[in-house]
């Protein structure tokens, strides 16, 4: 019985980490760059500010 508890704290410790490590990766990715941006395209060469 005390291993079967065991057994489920671990998993349920492993799955909020997961889930920890999924949220911060996806606020990485949406969190805009600070400093410039250059683009090269049809017009030409772009420069922005961030």
């Amino acid at each position: 019985m005390l291993a079967s508890r065991n057994l489920l704290v671990a998993i349920v410790i492993i799955l909020v980490a997961g889930l920890a490590v999924t949220s911060y990766a996806l606020y990485e990715e949406k969190k805009q760059p600070d400093g410039v941006e250059i683009s090269v395209g049809k017009n030409g060469l772009s420069i922005k500010e961030k």
